[in-house]
Order: structure tokens, then C-alpha cells, then sequence
């Protein structure tokens, strides 16, 4: 595991203390090694976390003649029958690394590798023959990779503190994209291929990129797409071999995931999915597993019990520690980590297990995946049940429309109203799976940073990752959460806050294997009248405590609504109540007043919205420093 940064100059050779600057900003992403290649307009290096084959996996490594180099991020985990591959095919190696497969399999194949590949990863391959720089994300997107252009040269690197250090423009000077911080106000992320800042981009995953050494000639290859889910049975199929299949590729995808050089163990939250991933570790360890958990005091979101089954079932090397409220202490932290705004809470948690594992190992496996490619989301029910609202004809929805709009802001089942009165299955499912309702951000947001929910909006900001009308509303749930908001959301989140800490985190049901398999396998397989993961636990549920498979889903969350209500309280007035958060033209103070009031009375939650709001105060706080215009004046 690794961070990965560099440059391609057009205006004379490229420099290594460029690139050295650029790397010294992801120490944390590789503390073990650095090095750096720098031939003419090309200068790129790397930091190493050292995984597999501790000595001799230095790089920037090259082939046999030194034309083609890579600086690699990731893990291959077919590595191994791809070396005996090549090695038939002539090439020669010199390292037991998965990276040196990577030159190879380009040498032999061309781009069109990256679709032999199995693992989580971002590289950059230098050809010096055709003079062009291959850059190649994973297909869910587990790494990162961010790119600019600008008229001195094209940049790219592991996280977008490493363009500030190359003096990129927009991120040096914070130039925001207005777009991207619409979008973050009700999603609470930043989607690819926004940033945060103008004029530079996340490569999508399942995506590569060319770049020849001339300006303006980069072209973006899509090489997979997360698979539409299927929605009709097909004949002849059997839930046995289904059952059989999930087993036999969940089981594959763990064992190739605990490879590694370095102390190994699992995340264990007591959820299904990471039960299950911890499950299939101990089948195929002869020693016991590390197992890690967090817990709250709070007794309705700890699993913590739930966790301590599965220890015990599987005799695992059990670790746990309790969350208080002063984790909130660590925002600024994390905010300086991501480097653009994000506000799903569930990054504090995952921060502090990954900073408690990372004392006894340098490897994780997490169970993230299972929900969104095994209808595991109760979001996923609800657009389910709603798919009735189909019925309702156009002039009742405007009549409901009507009336939701005349209720007044405190009459409850307002926002339900609107839900029913919009027009697609799509509209209803993004006023409910967002950080607040359409209303309170009306309330409190001024409308030039109102993003629309309407169906154009969202076609146009996620684009592949919407499907049509001529999928069922549950379709179009699943696919936006497994293209889009697992990358942007959940996969970011897991990816900085275990790097923050140089911890690697494996993810065993985020195997594209495993993918295109679910997604053959029917929606009403999955989930029906509010259960989930039917065929998963169908297929693995007999290696899970029984109290486990009847307890409720409660996600990885933290009881920030009583907290804001107790010890956060004065922080949040604060922060939002505070002369710099007034005069930024974002938020109507007036209304943020009568926001937390309505939290701390109890009468409504709103510590969701709230978060969003504080997480961005902090982030302008520290990248809006140098920015002397009105954040207004960015819409005009």
C-alpha cells in the first residue's frame, strides 16, 4: 500500500524535488520507503507501506530495458498466476512483488491489462517508447487518484494535498467548484469526478487515463462498469448453485486477501458482513484472527455484544474500545485528511478502529460491500414500499405538491407530502436518501447553493451511476449506491482514515468477482418486505451466532444527536453562530438559529444536517484562508 504522486511539465524537464514536495504530503499513505523516478517531462514518485516482499518491492520499478516504469498504489491479489502468466509468455522478474506485474502485463498487453487485474489500485506506467503516461483506478474506486491540468503541466497524485504542494492553482488558491459544494450540502460528499476545487478531477473508477506529453491530449478509457442489478429470474436458475457459487467466491476472495508479509487481522463491528468476513478467516487460518471492535455507551448503537459472539464462536484474538464524546476533538484532524469536504460521522469511528488496530497489525479485512450488492440498505426497503406512489396521477401530485408547499416549516408529515408529489421513482428515492429534507435546507441554505433532486440534475452530476426509468425503483436505489456513493462515500471514507494512520484495509465483498456475480443473482432474492441479504445468509448465515441474524441493522453510526444536545452544543453555536459562517453566503443564520434550537429541544433530529454544516465550516476554515472574494460571487 502506497501513495502515489507526479507530474508531466510543458515547459522544459520535470523536476524531482517537484515530485519530492508532492510525496512528502503522503507520508502517512507509505512511512516504510520513498523513491522516484525522473527521465525528461516525466517526474513521479512514490511512498511505501510495505506489505508484500518487504526488501525487494522498492520502487519505482521498471522491466528489463528500463522503457516503461511504474509507481503503483494498491494490491494485486491474482498476482501470482499473472507472474507465471508472463513468465511463459518470456518476461523476466526480479522481485517477488505484485507491483513488477504491472510492467510486464503493460509490456505484453498494453492498457487493456487493467482488465486481467483483481485487487484495489491506482498506478501510474511511464512508456518512454510512445512517450505517454498510462494512469489506471481500480473498478470500485478503493484508491484514489486525482488529476489537474494546467498550463504548466498535468498533475496527478494520491490525495489533493499533494497538488496544493505543487502549486496547482485551484487547490493552492482554493478555488471552489460551486457545483461539487451544492452537492455536498445534501449528500454530504463529493462524487466523481468533482472536486471540491476548479478544474480538477477524480479519475472514475474502473476508468484509465492516457496522457501524452503534449498539452490537451489526455483521453479517458472506461474498462468496467458496476453491473445493473437483475430484476427477473432467469429459467432454470438454482438457488442451490447460487448458494454454492456465493460460497465458494466469498471464501476465494478472503483467502486472497489475507496474503500478505506483515500481522494481519479484521474488523469486526458485529454486522453481518464483517461477521462473515471474519468467519471465512477462521476457516482458512490455523492461527486465531485479530479481531477489533468499538463500542459506545449508548446502548442503542452498541454492537459491541453482538461482536463478542463471533469472537467467541471463532475463538478470535478479540480487541475492543469505547468511543466517547470527545472523539468529536478529532473533525479538524480529519478534515485536513480528506482535504475537501465530508461529512458522514461514521469516518470518526472508522478512524479510531483503524488507529486502535494499527497497534497490532498492518492489515485490516472490513466488511464493506455486502449491503449494497446484497440489498442489505433499509433505504432499499423503503424505496420498495413506495414504489405504490407509482400510482398516484399527475394532477395528484400536484395538488400534494401544492400542499406540502403552503404547510407551515414545523407541521409533521410535510416532507412526506413532497416524497409522494414528486414526479419518478428516482425524484421520491433522493428526497429520502439524503442528509436532510428538501424543506430544512431550504430553510437554511440560501437557493444559489440549493442543488435540484429532479432526475436531469442527477443524470448530469452521476451519470452512469443512474439508471433509467425502465428499471424498477429498487434497481435504481441499488445501482446509485454501488456506483456512486460507495466510491464517493463509504470507500473514501475507509480509505483515508486507514491510511491517515498507515493501516491497509482489505475489502473481501468488494471483489468484482463477487459483483458480477450478485448482480446475476434477482433483486426479490435479495430483499423482500423489509429483509435483506436473503441469498447471502441464505448461503453463509449457518457460520453466524443465531442472535446475530435476528438483531436489527444499525450501521456504523455514532449517537451524535445526544451528543449535540449535551457536550457539542457550544462547539456547534460556535462554529455556525460564528461572524466568519455568517458573512460566507452560505447559510441564513437566522434560520441555523432556529435549527439547533428545534435539535436541542428534541422536537426534531437534525444532527445530520448539522454535522454537514459544521464539517464545512471547517473545511473553509482551513482551505478558505487565502480566498479574499465573497464565496457569492463564485455564482456569478
Amino acid at each position: 500500500m502506497c501513495g502515489i504522486a507526479g507530474y508531466i511539465s510543458y515547459k522544459g524537464p520535470a523536476r524531482q524535488p517537484v515530485a519530492q514536495a508532492m510525496c512528502d504530503q503522503i507520508r502517512h499513505r507509505g512511512p516504510d520507503d520513498e523513491g522516484f523516478y525522473v527521465n525528461g517531462p516525466v517526474a513521479m514518485g512514490m511512498r511505501r507501506l510495505s506489505i508484500i516482499d518487504l526488501s525487494g518491492g522498492h520502487q519505482p520499478m521498471s522491466n528489463e530495458d528500463e522503457t516503461v516504469w511504474v509507481v503503483f498504489n494498491g494490491e494485486i491479489y491474482n498476482y501470482q498466476s499473472l507472474r507465471q502468466d508472463l513468465i511463459a509468455r518470456g518476461h523476466r522478474f526480479h522481485t517477488d512483488s505484485d507491483t513488477e506485474t504491472l510492467v510486464h502485463g503493460y509490456e505484453e498487453y498494453g492498457p487493456a491489462f487493467v482488465e486481467k487485474l483483481r485487487g484495489m489500485f491506482t498506478f501510474a506506467i511511464r512508456d518512454l517508447r510512445q512517450r505517454r503516461t498510462l494512469l489506471v483506478r481500480d473498478r470500485f474506486g478503493k484508491k484514489p487518484l486525482y488529476y489537474a491540468e494546467t498550463s504548466d503541466g498535468f498533475y496527478f497524485a494520491s490525495e489533493l494535498k499533494c497538488l496544493r504542494a505543487a502549486g496547482v492553482g485551484a487547490v493552492a488558491n482554493g478555488e471552489m467548484n460551486a457545483e461539487a459544494i451544492s452537492f455536498f450540502l445534501q449528500f454530504a460528499y463529493i462524487p466523481d469526478p468533482l472536486t471540491a476545487f476548479q478544474g480538477v478531477h477524480k479519475l472514475p473508477g474502473g476508468c484509465f487515463m492516457l496522457v501524452s506529453d503534449q498539452p490537451g491530449t489526455s483521453k479517458i478509457t472506461r474498462y468496467w462498469s458496476v453491473p445493473k442489478p437483475c430484476e427477473e429470474e432467469r429459467p432454470g436458475l438454482s438457488e442451490e448453485a447460487v448458494c454454492e457459487e456465493i460460497r465458494s467466491i466469498v471464501d476465494e476472495s478472503v483467502r486472497l486477501r489475507m496474503i500478505a508479509d506483515v500481522p494481519l487481522g479484521a474488523f469486526l463491528s458485529g454486522g453481518i458482513d464483517s461477521s462473515l468476513v471474519v468467519a471465512s478467516m477462521a476457516r482458512l487460518s490455523n492461527r486465531p484472527v485479530k479481531t477489533f471492535s468499538i463500542g459506545f455507551e449508548e446502548e442503542e448503537l452498541n454492537e459491541l455484544p453482538l461482536a463478542r459472539l463471533v469472537a467467541k464462536q471463532y475463538e478470535t484474538d478479540h480487541h475492543e474500545l469505547i468511543v466517547k464524546p470527545d472523539a468529536i476533538d478529532l473533525v479538524p484532524r480529519l478534515v485536513r485528511q480528506f482535504d475537501e469536504p465530508f461529512a458522514d460521522a461514521s469516518a470518526i469511528p472508522t478512524f479510531l478502529v483503524s488507529e486502535f488496530a494499527r497497534r497490532y497489525v498492518t492489515v485490516a479485512l472490513s466488511g464493506d460491500g455486502g449491503d449494497e450488492f446484497f440489498g442489505g440498505y433499509n433505504e432499499f426497503f423503503q424505496t420498495e414500499s413506495r414504489s405504490r406512489f407509482d400510482h398516484v396521477p399527475q394532477f395528484g401530485r400536484g395538488a400534494l405538491s401544492r400542499v406540502a408547499n403552503a404547510l407551515p416549516y414545523s407541521f409533521y408529515g410535510k416532507n412526506y407530502l413532497r416524497m409522494m408529489s414528486r414526479p419518478t421513482a428516482l425524484e421520491r428515492y433522493f428526497e429520502c436518501a439524503t442528509y436532510s429534507s428538501y424543506f430544512l435546507r431550504s430553510q437554511v441554505i440560501n437557493p444559489e447553493w440549493m442543488l435540484g433532486n429532479d432526475d436531469a440534475t442527477m443524470r448530469h452530476l452521476l451519470g452512469g451511476a443512474i439508471l433509467d426509468d425502465s428499471h424498477d425503483c429498487v434497481s435504481q436505489a441499488m445501482q446509485y449506491c454501488a456506483a456512486a456513493k460507495l466510491t464517493g462515500d463509504i470507500l473514501t471514507k475507509v480509505d483515508r482514515m486507514s491510511m491517515a494512520v498507515s493501516l491497509e484495509v482489505r475489502c473481501p465483498l468488494l471483489d468484482h468477482v463477487l459483483a458480477e456475480a450478485a448482480n446475476r443473482i434477482p433483486n426479490s432474492w435479495k430483499l423482500n418486505r423489509g429483509r435483506g441479504k436473503l441469498i447471502l445468509l441464505k448461503a453463509l448465515g449457518d457460520r453466524l451466532p443465531p442472535e446475530l441474524l435476528s438483531a436489527p441493522k444499525r450501521g456504523f453510526g455514532l449517537p451524535m444527536g445526544a451528543w449535540m444536545r449535551g457536550p457539542l452544543k457550544p462547539l456547534l453555536h460556535d462554529t455556525l453562530l460564528s461572524q466568519k459562517a455568517r458573512e460566507r453566503g452560505i447559510m441564513r443564520p437566522a434560520a441555523v438559529s432556529r435549527m439547533l434550537a428545534e435539535h436541542e429541544s428534541g422536537r426534531r433530529d437534525n444532527s445530520s444536517f448539522l454535522y454537514v454544516l459544521y464539517v464545512l465550516e471547517q473545511w473553509l476554515t482551513e482551505f478558505q484562508a487565502a480566498v479574499e472574494q465573497p464565496l457569492a460571487a463564485l455564482r456569478v
